[in-house]
């Protein structure tokens, strides 16, 4: 069986060393709010009765709010109308 969005959610944190606040953190980037215990419920065993399956769009939000919190939030481009006006 190939990996679940559970396994990658935990590689990547084992991988870049975060803690519980910093993934709430990296979330909030995205504005994704979600609660330290939400958040513990995808690290259960899958047959404790808390555990939680990660969703799609939990994992993409993530993955969105990671490269923002590695690279830095993208610069805003410049309107190529101001430049055809000079």
């Amino acid at each position: 069986m190939g990996l679940t969005n559970n396994d990658i959610f935990k590689k990547l944190r084992v991988a870049h060393k975060l803690r519980d606040e910093d993934m709430v953190k990296i979330l909030a980037l995205v504005d994704f709010k979600i609660s330290k215990s939400e958040l513990n419920s995808f690290f259960r065993n899958e047959n404790h009765d808390k555990y939680m399956e990660v969703g799609d769009q939990i994992l993409r939000n993530f993955l969105n709010g990671l490269i923002i919190h590695l690279r830095g939030p993208m610069p805003k481009k410049e309107d190529s109308s101001k430049e055809d006006k000079k």
